[in-house]
């Protein structure tokens, strides 16, 4: 049985995710996809990007916040991390590109405006991740 104190986070957290997509769209008329708001940050080309900066900056904020004010624990990562991390990182940027967007730009923001491209995206990357899960949990013994 679930306690309380696991799902008043999520919950609030999904809650936050979904009102940020909404502000985003409504005020600045852009989907919330964190790959291609960091793209539009780090690609200047006129205009002010000072919003995806902002937007970014809240996405390492918003978890710092959190462990503050619910005195939640960060995670303890292992030496081998930062090289996987950087690994994952490559991996995710090339298939944002092939994918035409991210998890969070079609699963949060594609699924809710019920958008087919999106379902089926989404679809592949859970399909692609619960065979990663297996691959490294049951065949290569990680």
């Amino acid at each position: 049985m679930l306690s309380f104190d696991v799902v008043l986070p999520a919950l609030l957290g999904g809650v936050l995710i979904g009102l940020s997509a909404s502000v985003l769209l409504l005020f600045n008329g852009r989907i919330m996809g964190v790959c291609g708001i960091l793209n539009q940050a780090i690609n200047f080309k006129g205009g002010s990007n000072l919003w995806a900066w902002l937007f970014l900056l809240g996405l390492v904020a918003g978890p710092l916040a959190s462990d503050a004010f619910l005195g939640t624990s960060q995670p303890v990562f292992e030496e081998r991390t930062l090289l996987v991390t950087i690994v994952a990182g490559l991996l995710v940027g090339f298939g944002t590109s092939l994918g035409s967007g991210c998890t969070s730009g079609h699963g949060v923001c594609g699924i809710g405006r019920l958008s087919q491209r999106s379902i089926v995206s989404v679809l592949v990357f859970m399909l692609a991740a619960m065979v990663t899960v297996f691959v490294f949990r049951h065949m290569w013994g990680a």
